[in-house]
């Protein structure tokens, strides 16, 4: 098994991948400046891992833009990959403040690659984004689609896709997978770790079970307008250790081919609107979510759906956990943390 650097491994999805790789045998190092996450997040997946395999994790505080951080995580090696998480990734606050997320999302990135090229590691899963397809007419979307990003947040995960497509293409010994997913949510079925958003969440799912939980008043559904059966916006969500399993898969078969892998949307290649999944939420927990219409938000586009048949043909994943799922297990984690971690 190998060891492995993960950046922002204390976040949503890179905690539960954590946990996935742990469980895999693998030893990791966690950089992560805490910024939109909480310590108590890997204590709890070291828990979860149990003592011989959470004995596997390193945690490094610190920041991808600083190269004695980066250097500090590496120090902790050899490092033989890297999967990438740390980032910003709130579309509004992207529109609000584009020069944060400029040098958050691609200077730290060029900073991280430039640390591993000098600590001679050069395999890399990179946690991109399918809103890098900005407002697309055709789905399923495969990965052939064309690009526009619509936001400053797009723009950067979009723009780090190109920088390690061109480090690819000059230097054959990097080994590069781009993984564009949709719409993560849900939680470890645990109810231990799970989704913590700082403030009132920008995503429907962890609004969804704030409102269940008391602590939002109502939910806000922004569009009702849109050339859908139900008028609201319709998105592809899977579970978030569906997601997991896909990067320990990604980082795997890096490490075993020695050679890029193309880049990879992961999604389960069915939308669903948001009217869908409240009332998927209300039938797996029995709890009634009040909700207020509103007009749309800048930067929400209709429609977002994932092709995933190249992930399947790649790495021989596709999603499994089904949306009771997804709402049985992220209610689990609110109900039991309702304060997230602070709890």
């Amino acid at each position: 098994m190998a060891q492995l650097l993960i950046t922002g491994g204390a976040g949503f999805i890179g905690s539960h991948t954590c946990l996935v790789l742990l469980e895999a045998g693998h030893r990791l190092v966690v950089l992560d400046d805490f910024s939109n996450s909480s310590p108590e997040a890997l204590r709890r997946v070291s828990d979860l891992a149990g003592h011989a395999a959470g004995r596997n994790l390193q945690v490094v505080r610190g920041d991808i833009r600083s190269r004695t951080d980066l250097d500090r995580a590496f120090a902790a090696g050899p490092i033989e990959g890297v999967v990438h998480f740390a980032g910003l990734k709130a579309v509004a606050e992207s529109v609000a403040d584009p020069l944060r997320y400029w040098d958050v999302n691609l200077g730290g990135s060029r900073s991280l690659l430039a640390a591993m090229q000098a600590h001679d590691c050069r395999t890399i899963v990179f946690s991109s984004t399918s809103t890098v397809y900005g407002q697309p007419e055709h789905f399923p979307l495969l990965e052939s689609a064309p690009t526009a990003p619509l936001h400053p947040y797009a723009q950067t995960k979009l723009a780090v896709e190109q920088l390690l497509n061109a480090l690819g293409a000059v230097d054959n010994r990097w080994c590069i997978a781009c993984l564009r997913y949709f719409n993560p949510v849900g939680a470890h079925p645990s109810g231990r770790i799970g989704e913590d958003p700082s403030g009132i969440p920008n995503n429907l799912f962890p609004f969804i079970t704030q409102v269940a939980a008391g602590q939002q008043q109502e939910l806000r559904i922004f569009g009702t307008d849109y050339a859908n059966p139900d008028g609201t916006g319709i998105r592809d969500y899977l579970h978030v250790m569906d997601l997991a399993e896909a990067h320990a898969l990604a980082i795997s078969k890096l490490l075993e081919l020695h050679t890029s892998l193309p880049t990879l949307n992961l999604g389960t290649g069915r939308g669903l609107s948001v009217l869908e999944v409240v009332d998927g939420f209300e039938a797996a927990t029995g709890i009634t979510i009040p909700r207020v219409f509103l007009p749309r938000r800048p930067g929400d586009v209709p429609k977002l759906e994932a092709s995933p048949e190249l992930a399947a043909r790649v790495l021989g994943w596709r999603a499994r956990r089904s949306l009771a799922e997804m709402c049985r297990d992220g209610w689990a984690w609110q109900s039991a943390n309702p304060q997230g971690y602070a709890s």
